[in-house]
């Protein structure tokens, strides 16, 4: 990123807005954040959804300003992975259903690999349940998941543990971080406070 700032407000005091930063790869990045500093304003930013900001990014190199939506398409099924805040799940649909909806696009994981993480975020019995009979915390599980199963080389995870008890926490945790392991990921995770424990290669004041 260089000198990216939203064009929509402006930016108190940050370590990101306005500066040089170097999400490297294969690393794990901390972005500590306020309410309204613009956290979710930055993941979508790196995610393609908003292009309302002054500055560059740059993806392998490459200037996101300048990819088209098909290139964009690509890069979400095969590069960049996303835990939204708000979750973005299919309330109608199952949790099982939600995950698989997303794995159909790369076919990355089988139907027992998905239960097998669904089973370590304590979740398998509930995955014939609707999305909208589960509580908001057992919804930020499955969103993991579903964000697990395709390829990436950097994963995004905004608030992904807000609503969640600390024992699943932990549980989460481990499963996020062997999976960014195995794909030899970067990971960027935002946050109100809390560094959950993690060993950050960086950390980043928004």
């Amino acid at each position: 990123m260089k000198s990216v700032i939203p064009t929509y407000f402006t930016p108190a005091s940050s370590e990101v807005w306005s500066k040089i930063v170097d999400f490297s790869p294969k690393e794990l990045h901390l972005i500590h954040a306020v309410s309204g500093s613009g956290k979710s304003s930055l993941f979508n930013f790196l995610y393609g959804l908003n292009n309302k900001f002054s500055g560059t990014i740059f993806f392998d190199d490459n200037d996101i300003s300048k990819f088209t939506e098909d290139e964009w398409t690509d890069i979400r099924r095969k590069k960049i992975s996303i835990v939204f805040q708000g979750l973005r799940l299919f309330p109608e649909l199952s949790a099982l259903e939600n995950i698989q909806l997303k794995n159909t696009l790369t076919n990355y994981k089988s139907e027992t690999e998905i239960l097998t993480c669904m089973e370590r975020l304590d979740m398998a019995q509930l995955a014939n349940k609707k999305v909208e009979t589960l509580s908001y915390g057992q919804q930020q599980r499955i969103a993991i998941v579903r964000a697990l199963c395709q390829p990436f080389e950097v994963l995004l995870l905004d608030e992904p543990f807000s609503h969640i008890d600390a024992t699943q926490i932990q549980n989460a945790k481990s499963l996020i971080l062997d999976e960014v392991k195995a794909q030899n990921a970067s990971l960027l995770l935002a946050s109100l406070g809390d560094s959950y424990t993690v060993q950050y290669s960086k950390i980043y004041s928004l």
